[in-house]
């Protein structure tokens, strides 16, 4: 059955829209560099990638690409005015030393109390190292995932018990899917927001763990 969701780029204008201004923003690799391309220059947002860019922009268009500037995905991106590059043990020194606001990572799972897997999906996986994931998890005031709702096979990605190995301990404090808006907290997931159309009972329906309506 077809259901009311958000796209990616939608996903990305909607979490974009809820950073407040003068935040200081990690963000992760795959779906969360989508949400630099939804923040107006106008607006005070200054964008870290862990590979050592402060003051991050948006993706560029196609004929102004600067081959030597990249995120930490790799990805082509551009630099605001008043931005600089650093040395990456120095970016590393800010995010472990509590100077990001909010970090924005994709995940595997997460669960009902916050914690959060997203760096190997089983013992034997291929991944050599947790990676920096689990330093922003663990130095950002706050982290928000931005993933689909559930696998391509339709399993949920919000569950009871993350069921895929850790990256940290109940550090998530919101997620962003392509169906719904929701705040961890001490009684679970609750919802704040839903995609257009579609109901309660078809959103519980596609999560593992228990939700709250707000």
């Amino acid at each position: 059955m077809d259901i009311t969701t958000w796209s990616r780029p939608q996903m990305a204008g909607r979490l974009a829209a809820d950073i407040p201004e003068g935040w200081c923003v990690n963000l992760g690799i795959g779906i969360p560099t989508m949400v630099a391309d939804h923040v107006p220059l106008e607006r005070e947002v200054i964008f870290h990638s862990e590979n050592g860019v402060l003051g991050m922009g948006p993706a560029p268009p196609g004929d102004r690409i600067d081959p030597w500037l990249i995120n930490a995905g790799k990805q082509h991106v551009t630099l605001r005015p008043g931005g600089a590059f650093v040395h990456h043990a120095d970016s590393f020194a800010m995010i472990r030393g509590g100077h990001l606001d909010l970090c924005v990572l994709g995940a595997f799972e997460v669960a009902q109390n916050g914690d959060l897997a997203n760096w190997a999906t089983s013992e034997n996986d291929t991944a050599p190292a947790v990676g920096g994931a689990m330093d922003l998890a663990a130095g950002a005031k706050r982290v928000w995932v931005m993933m689909e709702h559930t696998t391509k096979e339709g399993r949920s990605k919000l569950v009871r018990r993350c069921s895929y190995p850790l990256t940290a301990l109940g550090c998530v404090r919101r997620v962003y899917t392509n169906l719904a808006v929701l705040d961890v907290t001490a009684d679970g997931f609750a919802v704040i927001d839903i995609a257009p159309g579609l109901s309660r009972d078809t959103l519980a329906a596609r999560t593992d763990a228990p939700l709250r309506f707000v």
